[in-house]
């Protein structure tokens, strides 16, 4: 499982996100609140590596200084190939967010190693290639896209809806523990 280094939603923001799963649990479809951790949260995603040492979270301190700045949760995307997609929440990137990210990517990159123990982020996380978004469901079957898009259309959120970031957060599947590095968690 992958470590990562993730932004966390206001509390409004959250539960609209966790509203979305519920719908997509009372359907019966794939979706994230399937994930029975106490850690399971909404986020977008900054980085990503087959592991990330804790030596990072000093240096995250100064990108978490920067907290909290607005977003918006844009429209839903859907996301890979095969027989499989993820469905998310667009977050329309921002300056704050985008030089955030960026910060993050150079700070964190030494603390980011690939099972080989090489420095290895993640490519789709690296500037350039990042889309920042919200997971509702993953592993989602093709052939069930255009129910779950129906789900989630008929009780859409407002596209474009205002966010805030307000926490920065180093998940450790290893430990299944989540480390918040600054600001504040709801």
């Amino acid at each position: 499982m992958a470590h990562s280094v993730e932004f966390l939603l206001d509390d409004v923001s959250d539960q609209r996100i966790r509203h979305q799963w519920a719908d997509l649990a009372d359907a019966g479809l794939p979706n994230q609140a399937s994930i029975r951790s106490s850690t399971n949260r909404p986020h977008i995603t900054a980085i990503a590596a087959g592991h990330i040492a804790s030596g990072i979270d000093p240096a995250l301190s100064t990108v978490a200084m920067r907290l909290p700045f607005p977003v918006s949760l844009g429209g839903i995307v859907v996301f890979g190939d095969g027989h499989r997609r993820v469905i998310a929440r667009l977050v329309v990137p921002t300056t704050e967010l985008l030089s955030a990210h960026s910060a993050i990517v150079r700070l964190g990159a030494e603390y980011a190693t690939s099972d080989g123990h090489e420095s290895a982020l993640f490519e789709h996380c690296r500037p350039g290639r990042w889309t920042p978004h919200v997971t509702l469901a993953r592993r989602v079957e093709v052939d069930a896209v255009p129910e779950v898009l129906r789900v989630l259309g008929a009780a859409a959120a407002p596209p474009d809806a205002p966010a805030t970031i307000t926490a920065l957060r180093r998940w450790d599947p290893d430990t299944v523990s989540e480390h918040i590095v600054g600001g504040r968690a709801c």
